[in-house]
């Protein structure tokens, strides 16, 4: 089993990035492939996953993402694809949040996850988080809101995750981050 593969980012797609590690090509599916930098060597934790059809890898830029992906995939119905489709719809700390406050109705957003899947994510997953929830979780609501309000103002969601990405270590009010992140895209 792998943990990681370092190597530099040669393509990337809607749902996958490939890595090049001396030579070999690994086609990694991820929650969000626009946090890496094509061409960048970049250190990517990954999950294996071998059924009778293939074997997938699954990538991930943290720690904390690769062991809430492995949480959820406990989870009884919550498969690989879609375990990392919830990590495409929030970050870490938020949803975790979710999670440890049974906050369903914010579950219930994440595509494919219905109001059944999220009660038994919150039944399988609540107090196993070992204090890993971190002060951004009192700023992933404003972090959420400007990510709406950025949306609101006819940014494409690809062009806000990329740098709101940029912007997920910083603590601020919704409108700290809808001016930082508004001076990020006019610039890029």
């Amino acid at each position: 089993m792998n943990s990681y593969i370092k190597g530099i980012i040669v393509d990337m797609a809607r749902d996958h990035i490939v890595v090049d590690n001396q030579g070999i090509g690994y086609l990694i599916y991820v929650s969000n492939p626009y946090q890496f930098t094509k061409g960048k060597e970049t250190l990517v934790y990954v999950y294996q996953q071998v059924k009778e059809d293939g074997i997938l890898l699954f990538g991930f830029l943290s720690k904390e993402e690769k062991d809430l992906f492995l949480k959820l995939i406990m989870v009884k119905g919550i498969g690989c694809k879609t375990a990392i489709g919830i990590l495409a719809t929030g970050d870490v700390n938020a949803i975790i949040q979710a999670i440890e406050s049974k906050n369903i109705v914010y579950l219930k957003k994440i595509p494919g996850i219905g109001p059944k899947a999220a009660q038994q994510i919150i039944l399988d997953l609540q107090g196993k988080f070992n204090g890993v929830i971190s002060e951004m979780i009192l700023t992933s609501v404003e972090f959420d809101e400007a990510i709406e309000v950025l949306i609101a103002l006819g940014y494409k969601r690809q062009e806000v995750d990329k740098v709101m990405n940029t912007l997920s270590q910083e603590h601020l009010d919704t409108n700290g981050y809808v001016k930082k992140a508004l001076n990020l895209l006019v610039k890029g």
